[in-house]
């Protein structure tokens, strides 16, 4: 795994989020009310909204396009909608957060 330093838990809005550019996409990052930190791919599973322009509660974006839910835990939409997203570990050291990335085969 490597990890990637993204600067300060306060550079994401609180119940929202910002994207960042990897080596494997876009990834949103997104921040509740409790300060936790989640990281999907920057897509919804729907029509491709951008997951990071979203509101957070709890441990659910709604999608800004047309509102579906997304369990940030699990990258799944929540029913009755169909679908998912891929989740990526975050961690949180000394109020910074660095965002998890599987090596790349050479």
């Amino acid at each position: 795994m490597e990890w990637l330093a993204l600067g300060s838990i306060e550079e994401i809005p609180a119940l929202g989020g910002r994207y960042v550019e990897t080596p494997q996409g876009q990834i949103a990052l997104l921040r509740n009310e409790k300060d936790e930190i989640f990281a999907v791919r920057n897509r919804c599973p729907h029509r491709g909204g951008p997951l990071s322009e979203g509101f957070v509660s709890g441990h659910t974006v709604f999608c800004p396009l047309h509102n579906w839910q997304i369990d940030l835990e699990k990258g799944e939409a929540m029913a009755p909608d169909h679908g998912c997203v891929k989740t990526f570990p975050v961690r949180i050291e000394d109020q910074q957060v660095w965002l998890g990335l599987e090596e790349e085969a050479p």
